[in-house]
């Protein structure tokens, strides 16, 4: 009988796995304390957003600065180029949408119900996918969604008898959902622009959103709810923002450095189980009683993602054997 043993791999993984799933749920918490919260009740969540995409570039230029300085890390050289800026603006104003209806949705919905208010994504992919880049989609594709929109439909059902469903948050949600899968075809289309450098589409994307959220401050009437926040000028909450937005910038290097080390197929399975645990957590927090129906939709929409990525790997794989080399 073969003996398993540990070795520098199964470090790696694991070590890449559990600072991905540490960074993202933290993320989502700290998101919903700054949202919602009882305690700061800050209704302000483009200045939120705003704040994050500021820090990620100045994150962006502090370690590129570094890493020019000192040559124990590594980090792309970042400079502004107004070109690139506006070749990136069609996808920066999808991100822009996808971060603005996230955090709506996160602000009017239970952390425990966040997971099946984004669960579309899979389906919005698919349709965009189609209708954008002409890509056919098999039946055991469809099918897969068709079990995912099931369950979707199920948990908001059960939310509802529940009492605690807001339709706002729904829609945002869906909405959510839809930018995310955009932001991910455009991201595919736009990367180029940047020479394949993700660090750098990070930099431009967050420049955009930053400028365009800006006076959307003003105009939302957010300026004025943050002149008589009683705690916007507290050590404690700055402190909150500052980790936000590190933690903000750093998932997008975690779910790299997760992909690079297993696979793409490796890190859907592990963030619909990152969901799941998400979800029981959220669960125990905020000591929510949930019926049989709700974990049932959960299971539904987990077992039609994680099956709608054994499908589309395989699929994939079966296309790359076809094209000759």
């Amino acid at each position: 009988m073969k003996v398993f043993t540990f070795n520098s791999y199964h470090i790696q993984v694991i070590s890449a796995v559990s600072l991905y799933w540490f960074i993202s749920i933290s993320l989502v918490f700290l998101n919903k304390y700054l949202l919602s919260s009882n305690e700061l009740k800050l209704n302000a969540p483009l200045f939120i957003t705003w704040f994050q995409c500021s820090t990620s570039v100045i994150l962006c230029l502090l370690l590129s600065y570094l890493s020019q300085k000192y040559q124990w890390f590594y980090f792309p050289r970042i400079t502004f180029e107004f070109r690139k800026t506006i070749k990136i603006l069609p996808l920066s104003v999808m991100m822009l949408m996808m971060i603005t209806c996230n955090n709506y949705a996160l602000k009017l919905v239970n952390v425990s119900f966040y997971f099946i208010g984004r669960s579309l994504t899979t389906v919005f992919n698919v349709i965009f996918t189609y209708l954008l880049l002409k890509t056919s989609t098999s039946l055991k594709v469809m099918v897969c969604c068709a079990v995912i929109i099931f369950g979707f439909w199920l948990g908001v059902d059960q939310e509802e008898k529940l009492g605690s469903l807001s339709w706002k948050g729904v829609l945002f949600g869906v909405a959510s959902s839809a930018f995310v899968a955009l932001n991910a075809i455009y991201t595919k289309k736009k990367i180029s622009v940047v020479n394949d450098d993700v660090w750098k589409l990070c930099f431009y994307n967050n420049i955009n959103a930053a400028i365009i959220f800006f006076p959307l401050i003003f105009f939302t009437g957010e300026f004025d709810e943050l002149k008589v926040f009683p705690y916007f000028f507290r050590i404690q909450f700055w402190l909150i923002m500052i980790i936000s937005g590190v933690f903000g910038f750093a998932i997008g290097y975690v779910t790299g450095l997760q992909i690079q080390v297993t696979s793409p197929l490796s890190h859907t399975v592990s963030g619909t189980a990152k969901a799941c645990a998400q979800t029981i957590i959220a669960y125990f927090i905020f000591s929510e009683i949930k019926s049989s129906l709700w974990w049932c939709s959960n299971i539904i929409v987990m077992g039609g993602s994680l099956v709608y990525a054994l499908v589309r790997n395989k699929e994939l794989k079966e296309r790359n054997l076809q094209i000759p080399k």
